[in-house]
């Protein structure tokens, strides 16, 4: 289970609020040593939580036994090789109604195997229109969790060896 993630983004504040906002839960200031961080916080059991960094650090690995360094970076520029599906308690209309105040590229659109009917359904939320994070509102997320387990993707994966060797 992945308990939180960190993205970087132009206006930290700002991208907190709107990820708070869309998990129903709450945003503060980041607890680390990172001026301008912010935390977008679920509220749930599971401790849910995406960190919003500036887009000027980049993380890079401690001294000897020192934990993880926020270092100065260049400015992210462009896309990133990133993203994370998200469950909310939002519906997709409460979703899309965000996406579009913000002015961030906001699609329901169906995921699977081109050519083939989706096997789930989401909504593709382009935080600051650079970060893409998959939203699934509470009616849809058990459409992702039923399809992605172990056992069906190994069938899927005989099926294609099979299909391969034919």
């Amino acid at each position: 289970m992945i308990h939180h993630i960190s993205i970087p983004a132009r206006d930290p504040v700002r991208v907190s609020a709107v990820l708070a906002e869309l998990m129903n839960g709450r945003d503060f200031p980041f607890s680390g040593p990172l001026p301008g961080a912010r935390m977008a916080m679920s509220g749930d059991a599971h401790g849910t939580m995406i960190e919003v960094y500036p887009d000027t650090i980049a993380l890079t690995p401690g001294e000897d036994e020192a934990q993880v360094a926020f270092t100065p970076a260049p400015p992210a520029t462009g896309y990133f090789p990133f993203h994370a599906l998200i469950s909310v308690p939002l519906d997709r209309a409460a979703i899309e109604r965000i996406g579009a105040r913000e002015g961030w590229r906001t699609k329901f659109l169906g995921r699977g195997a081109p050519g083939k009917p989706p096997v789930f359904h989401l909504l593709e939320f382009w935080v600051e229109n650079r970060v893409m994070l998959e939203i699934a509102p509470a009616d849809l997320v058990h459409e992702y969790a039923s399809y992605m387990q172990i056992g069906r993707i190994e069938a899927l994966m005989r099926e294609r060896a099979n299909a391969e060797t034919t």
